[in-house]
């Protein structure tokens, strides 16, 4: 199957997937639950549970990856409910249409971004309990990114950083978390689902570490030259808040440098994994090219 092919059928499948695995939103209270699916069939790249579904896919195992793939789509959610609140960015738009906080208020979106990072790991409990030791590394390795150190550190650096310069170093701190970490985690959990040993495991985070990076400077490059339209959500909050980014701090056309030199190592670790990933490989060349 072609990459393009393929990428629409994961896709295709996660957005099936929503419905299935969240609570209905006749489910009381009904808000909250309106609140989460607004959120959750919003659409998007779904990158982060297709990582999920291909890591996994490269490994001979029976158990269905997909709970966890949904899963990982609630927590990411969750975090972009969260950054959209007027507290933090104060974006009024989010995959095309109204940030929750716009559509709903700020008090439902805070709870439906709880909500749905709560789900992520009764989803995890729920449908890998007769797995307990794979179990435990998902809730273990969600648990870890999404906390202090990693997911919620990266993006308490970001908040520091507002209005004044920061150093290559600390920049380089805040996208290993608040971007890289969740990229990494997904590759990690599909391999911990599929069966992985250490080395596969430790080329599949690998990967996923220059992927992160590479995306969020592609992010910064859009956001400095695409628009609103194009990209489905507010752009120039970067600018607005001062932050440093990698365009602000290397310029357009070393951050496409930077980007590529990403994305090439990214495809050299493909050769770690089994059958070379061509899929991820492929992956990694379009997420480089991407226009939103």
């Amino acid at each position: 199957m072609e990459f393009k092919e393929k990428l629409r059928t994961y896709q295709s499948e996660i957005e099936s997937a929503v419905d299935q695995y969240l609570p209905a939103e006749a489910t009381r209270p009904s808000r909250i639950h309106e609140a989460m699916l607004y959120s959750m069939r919003a659409g998007g790249k779904r990158l982060r549970p297709v990582l999920v579904l291909a890591s996994k896919e490269l490994f001979d195992s029976e158990l269905d990856a997909m709970p966890a793939a949904i899963a990982v789509e609630c927590l990411h959610t969750y975090s972009l409910i969260h950054d959209d609140l007027p507290s933090i960015d104060d974006g009024d738009l989010r995959r095309g249409k109204p940030t929750s906080h716009k559509q709903f208020d700020e008090a439902t979106a805070v709870l439906a971004g709880d909500a749905l990072l709560a789900y992520a790991f009764q989803l995890l409990a729920r449908h890998f309990a007769n797995a307990p030791d794979v179990c435990a590394n998902l809730v273990g390795e969600l648990g870890e990114t999404a906390g202090s150190e990693r997911l919620i550190g990266g993006q308490m650096e970001d908040i520091l950083g507002e209005g004044g310069p920061l150093s290559e170093d600390t920049l380089n701190f805040i996208h290993l978390n608040k971007t890289s970490a969740l990229i990494e985690c997904c590759l990690v959990m599909g391999g911990i689902i599929g069966g992985a040993n250490y080395e596969q495991i430790d080329a599949l985070r690998t990967y996923g570490r220059e992927i992160g990076i590479a995306f969020q400077i592609i992010d910064d490059i859009l956001d400095a030259t695409s628009d609103e339209t194009t990209m489905g959500k507010s752009i120039g909050s970067d600018a607005e808040l001062d932050k440093t980014t990698y365009v602000k701090l290397h310029g357009l056309e070393k951050s496409r440098e930077l980007a590529a030199q990403r994305t090439q190592k990214a495809i050299q670790i493909c050769s770690a994994l089994p059958s070379g990933a061509p899929f991820l490989a492929g992956l990694a060349t379009h997420l480089e090219n991407r226009l939103n």
